[in-house]
C-alpha cells in the first residue's frame, strides 16, 4: 500500500506543475481581463491537487522510513547532520507545505473584493512564488542521494 501511495504522491507532483504553469501564465496574460469562473476552476483543481498531494505526503512522513520513524530511531540531532535524512524530515516537507500555503493563498485571493486586475497579479505572483519552492523541494533524479524517477515506477 506504502508504494502504491508514493507513487500516486510522485504522480500528483506533474499533475501540481502542470497546473502551476497553466495558471501562472493564464494570470499573467489576463492581467486586464475580468477574473472568470475559468480562472476559478483553474485554481480550485491546483489547490484539490496540491492539498490531495499533502495528504498523501504527511501520511507518508508519519508512516514510512524516512520521515518521523527516522528521526526517532536515530534521533533528531543526527537526522539533521545527515543532509538525506535532513532532506527528507525537514526540507522535503517544509518546502512543499509553504508551497501549498502559497497556492491556497492565490486561490483565496479570487474571493476577496479587489479589482480583477489585482486578482490575477497577486494570484500570478502567489503560483510563481510556490512553483519556485515546489521546484526547489522536489527530489529530482539528478539530486545524489534523494533523487526519485521521472515518473513513479521507472
Amino acid at each position: 500500500m506504502n508504494q502504491g501511495l508514493l507513487h500516486l504522491h510522485s504522480l500528483l507532483r506533474w499533475i501540481i506543475l502542470i497546473l502551476l504553469v497553466v495558471n501562472i501564465v493564464r494570470h499573467f496574460s489576463a492581467a486586464n481581463k475580468p477574473f472568470t469562473a475559468t480562472d476559478n476552476k483553474l485554481g480550485l483543481f491546483l489547490m484539490i491537487a496540491a492539498h490531495t498531494t499533502l495528504l498523501l505526503g504527511l501520511y507518508q512522513w508519519f508512516t514510512g522510513t524516512w520521515g518521523l520513524t527516522n528521526i526517532q530511531h536515530i534521533g533528531m540531532g543526527a537526522a539533521m547532520k545527515d543532509r538525506i535524512s535532513r532532506f527528507w524530515a525537514v526540507e522535503h516537507t517544509t518546502g512543499m507545505i509553504i508551497g501549498i500555503i502559497l497556492i491556497t493563498l492565490g486561490k483565496t485571493v479570487a474571493k476577496k473584493p479587489f479589482a480583477d486586475a489585482v486578482k490575477h497579479k497577486r494570484s500570478a505572483i502567489l503560483f510563481s512564488l510556490a512553483l519556485v519552492i515546489i521546484l526547489l523541494s522536489i527530489p529530482w533524479p539528478f539530486r545524489a542521494g534523494i533523487g526519485r524517477p521521472w515518473f513513479p515506477g521507472m
